[in-house]
């Protein structure tokens, strides 16, 4: 584990160099034993795979102090010190060519028949690692199996939902964005809504399990998300 410094109001706070759950679960844990303990001077921090971005008032504490105070919590970080994770069912809809516009092309490059690939991607749990690149969109893992090279010429936009693979990374686009992902399905729920009291629906730490849909129930949830009357599955 090592600090380094980010700028004159921030500090990193890197684990490992490796990508692991085991690296992971000690960055998240890291960031909720600050928010536990109010650590002085603390305003906001940011977890990714490996790492804990921290920033910091400088009026209120320096760096020096504030590297000793995150010594001291990171020592404790463990599984143990995490409360239960979240588990969050998120529908999709596979089978519409309009929305998994790259469920074929994907299936044949990895081998598998479509509705193989399908049955393959909603029966493993996903772990949310961080949020990043756009607001709401979450890092997951992916299974072995469906490891595979992002596209050679990544598209300028994807639409908001998508629920794509790449890679060793399981995404779904909040809003339209260019990407190199695989696009299987999309999903009617929204994963980043500004106006909502808690505007990003995922968070780190997260399971995730997709659940295949058909058109007729995609059009029906989304209805009820843009309603304002669809409550997640989350439990």
């Amino acid at each position: 584990m090592r600090f380094v410094p980010a700028g004159d109001q921030a500090l990193s706070v890197e684990f490992a160099e490796a990508i692991s759950v085991e690296v992971n679960t000690q960055v998240r844990a890291l960031e909720y034993l600050i928010q536990q303990k109010g650590v002085s001077g603390v305003v906001e921090t940011v977890p990714g795979y490996r790492a804990l971005l921290v920033y910091y008032d400088p009026s209120v504490t320096g760096y020096e102090p504030l590297v000793e105070a995150l010594r001291a919590l990171a020592a404790q970080t463990d599984a143990t010190v995490l409360p239960p994770p979240r588990h969050v069912e998120i529908p999709c809809c596979y089978d519409d060519p309009e929305f998994g516009f790259d469920l074929a092309g994907a299936a044949e490059r990895l081998g598998l028949a479509a509705d193989e690939l399908v049955r393959l991607h909603t029966a493993a749990d996903y772990l949310v690692y961080f949020i990043g690149y756009t607001p709401g969109l979450p890092y997951m893992d992916l299974p072995e199996r469906l490891t595979i090279k992002r596209l050679d010429t990544p598209r300028t936009k994807t639409p908001p939902g998508s629920v794509s693979i790449g890679g060793a990374q399981c995404c779904i686009y909040p809003m339209d964005t260019p990407g190199g992902f695989w696009v299987l399905g999309r999903t009617p729920l929204r994963l980043y809504d500004p106006g909502a009291a808690e505007p990003t629906l995922l968070q780190a730490g997260d399971r995730v399990r997709y659940r295949a849909i058909d058109r007729a129930e995609f059009d029906r949830i989304a209805a009820a998300v843009d309603a304002r009357t669809y409550t997640p599955d989350i439990r």
